[in-house]
C-alpha cells in the first residue's frame, strides 16, 4: 500500500517554518508500517526546498527515510505548475475531517487494510453489537459516549 504523510502537525506539531515537538508515536508508527508491514511511504507536504530538505533531514536523523518526497516516485520530474496530485492508497494528514486520530489508531486501521476500524469495542458501547463504521463516525460517537450523549 502506498501512504502519503503529511509532516507538520502530523509527524511533528505545528511550528511551521520552524519543525516543531515530535507527536508521541509518530515516527515509530510509520518506521513499523514501513519496516514490518512493507508499505511504501511517501513525504506529502506544503514544505519545498530548504524547508522541505530540514523535514527530510528531521526525518532520517530520526531513522524513517521515505520512499519519495512530493511526489509518486523519487525520479519524477514536474514542471513549475503542474499539480503535486499523489497517487496513494491512504493519506495521513492532521487537516483531515475530524482531525488527525491517534496513532495507535491510525497503525490499526492500515493494518487492518481497510478505511474502517473493525471491531474496535472500546468505542462502542459493549452492550451495542460492533458494527462496521467509517472510523470518523465510531470516533464521533467514542466522544459523545465521554460527554454522556447516547444514541
Amino acid at each position: 500500500m502506498t501512504i502519503a504523510v503529511d509532516f507538520d502537525g502530523t509527524i511533528v506539531e505545528h511550528e511551521y517554518p520552524k519543525i516543531g515537538k515530535p507527536i508521541p508515536f509518530a515516527l515509530d508508527v510509520l518506521k513499523k508500517l514501513q519496516q514490518d508491514e512493507h508499505h511504501k511511504l511517501i513525504m506529502w507536504t506544503m514544505r519545498e526546498g530548504k524547508l522541505l530538505q530540514e523535514a527530510i533531514d528531521y526525518c532520517e536523523n530520526n531513522g524513517l527515510t521515505f520512499y519519495a518526497y512530493n511526489k509518486n516516485y523519487p525520479d519524477e520530474e514536474f514542471q513549475k505548475g503542474d499539480p503535486r496530485k499523489l497517487g496513494a492508497d491512504v493519506y495521513i494528514d492532521d487537516r483531515n475531517i475530524g482531525g488527525l486520530p491517534d496513532w495507535g489508531i491510525i497503525y490499526k486501521i492500515i493494518k487492518s487494510g481497510s478505511n474502517t476500524i473493525p471491531d474496535y469495542d472500546f468505542m462502542l458501547d459493549s452492550d451495542r453489537p460492533a458494527v462496521k463504521k467509517n472510523w470518523l463516525i465510531q470516533l464521533g460517537e467514542a466522544l459523545d459516549k465521554q460527554s454522556g450523549k447516547r444514541y
